[in-house]
């Protein structure tokens, strides 16, 4: 029973944890004045994702891979379908053409590259597919290669913010606010993880389902506050940059750091699942050449959100 109750309790926990950390990550970078792309793609995506990055460490290090991989997974899968469509759907979103140009392409190659190096068992004449730790080695390879873009563009995008003069914490509020962010998001982490086992267990149904249907809803929790925060204060920079920063993070850099600390098996039906993430990736790309272009429209939003739910119920008619 205690187990079930800290799994609910994970979910909040994660949720102000990354409240913490991403309030603290945003104060510091408004202190150096970079621009609210800059934030989105860095500090706010990689604070919202860090859920998923501690469930990942904790699953790996536990040998529920399972879950790991299902919790990426379906978690770019509601970032690209449900999080952007809701986002959207509450004020249209204009992405800039770098980011047409740069990053969604690069978090298409990203989810075609999980395709390739998670199916290369019958190559290697392994027994089973699975990311081994040089696929883990690979995948951060490509997330320094990306970390690097990011701070070569917020160097050159860099610009003088209005801080302003009340209400903007000090360095030891936002240095506090990091570190309880930190120990939150670990808490959650174990005990998601625990629970998300023991629940497998008991509903009788793969840990690759819970992962996929329960976990990186209750994970992406962050990201819906975040992007829906920044929509309603128009400013659409920030919910870009948190979606695409967070689903290049979660493939190269969660993704590549759990494999590194223990191969993930790749069960081949969730092949599925990273041909919805590639299409969904695509349905983002090309809906910006649809209707008014390089804005995502509220109509739009509206059919993400459908393709979604459409895709929530196969999974429970799967599961």
């Amino acid at each position: 029973m205690a187990t079930y109750f800290l799994f609910i309790l994970g979910f909040p926990a994660l949720i102000k944890g990354a409240d913490f950390l991403v309030n603290g990550a945003v104060s510091v970078a408004r202190r150096l004045r970079v621009s609210e792309l800059a934030i989105g793609l860095t500090l706010v995506a990689v604070g919202t994702s860090l859920p998923e990055f501690s469930i990942g460490i904790i699953g790996s290090m536990k040998g529920t891979g399972e879950i790991v991989i299902g919790n990426i997974l379906g978690s770019n899968i509601v970032n690209l379908l449900m999080i952007l469509g809701v986002a959207s759907i509450i004020y249209p979103l204009r992405v800039r053409v770098d980011t047409i140009r740069r990053e969604i392409p690069f978090g298409l190659f990203g989810a075609v590259m999980l395709l390739v190096l998670a199916n290369d068992g019958p190559v290697s004449d392994d027994a089973v597919n699975a990311l081994s730790r040089t696929d883990g080695l690979t995948l951060i390879a490509f997330m320094a290669l990306f970390a690097a873009h990011i701070v070569t563009f917020a160097r050159r995008e860099k610009k003088k913010l209005e801080i302003p003069p009340t209400g903007e914490r000090g360095v030891i509020y936002s240095s506090a606010s990091l570190v309880a962010g930190v120990v939150l998001l670990a808490l959650g982490g174990k005990w998601i993880v625990d629970g998300a086992v023991a629940l497998a267990s008991v509903l009788g149904v793969s840990r690759s389902f819970v992962g996929l249907a329960i976990v990186s809803i209750g994970t992406t929790l962050p990201e819906l506050a975040t992007s829906v925060a920044a929509v309603r204060q128009k400013n659409p920079d920030i919910a870009i940059g948190n979606v695409v920063g967070s689903v290049v993070f979660n493939v190269f850099g969660i993704l590549g750091v759990s494999a590194l600390i223990a191969p993930i098996p790749f069960d081949g039906q969730l092949n599925f699942d990273v041909f919805v993430m590639i299409a969904a990736t695509l349905l983002l790309f090309l809906s910006l050449f649809l209707g008014r272009k390089h804005v995502v429209e509220r109509w739009q939003g509206a059919l993400f959100v459908a393709c979604y739910l459409s895709y929530l119920a196969y999974l429970i008619y799967r599961g």
